[in-house]
């Protein structure tokens, strides 16, 4: 008895034994943690229609997974052979099928992009070599709407560079709610500066040369033009010009009725243009003015009674959802309180309501709630502290809810939306319809650790959200290694409360024995428009001070190797990790920065002057918190890794890091990937992989200890070498 007292006993330490390591090759090579799809209340697929059709070009047959369907399904556009352009933007061959006929006709010879019906199904439109087309499906005609299109002069129909980066959409032309006008975009960006950084081939080489507008530099002139498809007419929207912008342009439910949202190059003020199709003329619908600046967003709807429009905004401290009337005599506030709204997720203009998803309880959790139009009845659909993402079926009435947490994989459920004239509204589920099982499975095979979220006091007064995974086996009498994990750019957010938050190479390095941390500083979203803005005109004081402060508040845990803490990010995340081995060198003794910005003054206009001004104006904002300018204070070990062809954030900025480290004497270990943009990616090439074994290798060999899987190298160094 007392020997199987002992075996049992011994059970629990064998079990945990003979758990499975997370290796890299699961990450980024077999796919051994992906989730199982669902696709909820998407559109029905037309994968087997078109499988079925067999449609084939000159006797072969062509792929059929990238398409756009009629909306009375009749047609379909297909896309092949599909060619990125920038980070958003991609160009292909286009087809034109139609089922009743079995006809397949290829628009072009040449890639198009934007290639979509209009509202009746009779008309296609694209864009091609910088113009803009409309294709009559009935006459098998095609014309040029417009003609002075050329590569790096003048766009029609596309975005530039940084609308497309920036202002988050690619598609620069809007068909009409009938389909009578088609407005679109000019960019003239011939006074624009030209980026250039070289391809690499196995002959020459070659140099790709665009437009790239840095910060105080010049950007392209826009015009808005509503192209009229009867009368082949083309009128000029008429709004004030000079150094501005129009972040987006929008119809109405009115054909004649569009929106041209105006914006000044400060980006804090903001007006809609109401926009006579036939005239050009515009009178001004609504406008608003902030202190700070102004975000762009997709929430703005016009409701299909033609009286109202919807809209989020801050102007009273947090992100909220507002409803006006066109003509300007209602203005109501739809949700309220000191938490965001972080999506609209569904307009329900019969029964007059409004469901959105809002960070409550806490910043980092999601719900669902329901409110009236008249912004005085609201309803929480879903509950707990947790991670809701919905999709609402058409009618209103179910949604599908995919609920996680930082450690629980998605659970999918269908639930039905129950109005009660005396209980009000409520969700009741119908059934579960995914728990994710085979990936809780498999979870179960590896040591998976548990993500616990933190707060930490800054040296300002305020609490910062965090959250802290521990290795397996965690002994609080030992003493181990800490890496943040931080992006901390203006309105972003990592600490979340959702799987995925905490990655599965977060969870291999906690393996090998690093406490893994994450914190989100001053200038993060979520907490309200004072702590997300508080870092205007200089980007980087505050966000360091928080990352600093953080650090040594851990330092001081008994179980935290204080002199081995290190930092990493990329992009935002990197120029924070240039921030922490420079101005935090008494605390981070390592950091690896990969894509970063190491002075905004190499980063575009749109996005840094939104939070900077312009170097003219702001050059002490620009300076006092640019890595460069402060290489000497390196104590610790530094790795930076960069794309060749980033186009985003470019190589300039890894360069310039470069020779401030050789001019400072600084030792610092590099990476380079050839041909390579802003996300440095790709599994055919084994980039991917090599990238993040690079990482993990150097993180292990310069951020170790005794109780890692590699043993650490000394933190210090000496100045030279």
């Amino acid at each position: 008895m007392r020997k199987l007292l002992f075996l049992l006993f011994l059970l629990p330490a064998a079990a945990i034994a003979q758990k499975k390591q997370i290796t890299l090759e699961d990450i980024y090579k077999k796919g051994t943690f992906r989730g199982e799809p669902f696709q909820g209340f998407a559109s029905e697929s037309m994968d087997s229609v078109l499988e079925a059709a067999g449609i084939k070009e000159n006797g072969k047959k062509i792929p059929v997974a990238d398409y756009k369907a009629s909306s009375d399904k009749r047609r379909v556009l297909i896309f092949t052979n599909r060619e990125s352009i920038y980070r958003h933007s991609s160009k292909a061959y286009t087809y034109l099928y139609d089922f009743a006929n079995k006809t397949l006709q290829k628009l072009d010879t040449g890639k198009l992009l934007h290639a979509t019906f209009s509202p009746d199904d009779s008309r296609i439109a694209y864009v091609k070599d910088n113009n803009l087309y409309l294709y009559d499906i009935a006459g098998n005609r095609t014309k040029a709407i417009t003609t002075d299109g050329k590569w790096n002069y003048i766009i029609n129909g596309n975005c530039d560079w940084v609308y497309e980066e920036e202002f988050s959409f690619t598609q620069a032309y809007q068909w009409s709610p009938k389909g009578n006008y088609i407005a679109y975009y000019r960019f003239d960006e011939s006074k624009v500066k030209e980026y250039q950084f070289t391809v690499f081939d196995n002959s020459y080489n070659n140099q790709y040369t665009y437009k790239y507008p840095k910060a105080g530099e010049d950007n392209s002139k826009v015009e808005i033009h509503i192209y009229d498809i009867a009368n082949n007419r083309d009128t000029k929207a008429r709004y004030e010009t000079g150094d501005i912008y129009i972040p987006r342009i929008k119809w109405t439910k009115d054909d004649n009725s569009l929106v041209v949202f105006w914006m000044n190059r400060h980006q804090d003020n903001l007006k809609l243009l109401l926009t006579n199709a036939a005239t050009g003329n515009s009178s001004t619908l609504y406008e608003e003015k902030n202190k700070y600046y102004i975000d762009i967003n997709d929430d703005w709807q016009f409701l299909q009674d033609g009286k109202s429009f919807l809209f989020t905004s801050e102007m009273n401290g947090y992100n909220h959802i507002y409803l006006y009337s066109i003509d300007g005599k209602t203005k109501t506030q739809i949700s309220k309180g000191n938490y965001e709204v972080t999506n609209v997720d569904g307009v329900d203009e019969t029964n007059k309501r409004v469901f959105y998803t809002m960070a409550y309880p806490r910043p980092m959790d999601r719900n669902l709630f329901v409110t009236d139009f008249a912004g005085k009845n609201t309803y929480q659909l879903t509950q707990g502290e947790a991670w809701h993402r919905v999709d609402l079926d058409k009618s209103f009435t179910r949604f599908y809810d995919y609920r996680s947490d930082i450690n629980s994989p998605q659970v999918i459920s269908l639930n039905d939306i129950v109005t009660d004239k005396k209980k009000g509204i409520s969700a009741r589920l119908v059934k579960t319809v995914s728990d994710n099982s085979k990936l809780k499975a498999k979870m179960d095979e590896y040591e998976i650790g548990k993500a616990e979220f933190i707060r930490i006091p800054n040296s300002k007064g305020d609490t910062l959200n965090g959250w802290m995974l521990k290795p397996a086996g965690f002994d609080p009498s030992k003493k181990y290694p800490v890496l943040f994990c931080n992006y901390g750019g203006p309105g972003s957010q990592q600490v979340a409360n959702r799987f995925g938050a905490v990655s599965f190479w977060h969870q291999l390095l906690a393996e090998k024995g690093f406490i893994v941390v994450s914190v989100d500083n001053t200038g993060t979203g979520c907490r309200g428009e004072e702590f997300k803005k508080k870092t205007y005109l200089q980007l980087g004081k505050y966000e360091i001070e928080d990352q600093i402060d953080a650090a040594k508040y851990l330092g001081n845990m008994s179980f935290v190797d204080k002199k081995n803490i290190g930092h990493w990010g990329w992009s935002y995340g990197g120029f924070m990790s240039s921030l922490a081995i420079t101005k935090g060198n008494e605390v981070f003794t390592a950091a690896v920065a990969v894509a970063p910005v190491t002075s905004w003054r190499f980063y575009d206009n749109i996005y840094t002057e939104r939070y900077m001004r312009t170097p003219q104006e702001n050059a002490k904002g620009y300076d006092d918190n640019s890595p460069l300018n402060f290489t000497d204070m390196i104590k610790g070990k530094y790795l930076i890794i960069h794309g060749l062809a980033d186009d985003n954030v470019h190589f300039q900025n890894s360069a310039q890091m470069i020779s401030a480290l050789v001019k400072s004497n600084i030792d610092f270990e590099s990476a380079y990937y050839p041909n390579k943009n802003h996300g440095i990616s790709g599994a055919s090439d084994n980039t991917t992989f090599h990238l993040w074994s690079k990482m993990t290798t150097w993180i292990l060999e310069n951020i170790g200890n005794e109780n890692t899987g590699k043993p650490g190298q000394p933190a210090k160094q000496p100045k030279g070498f």
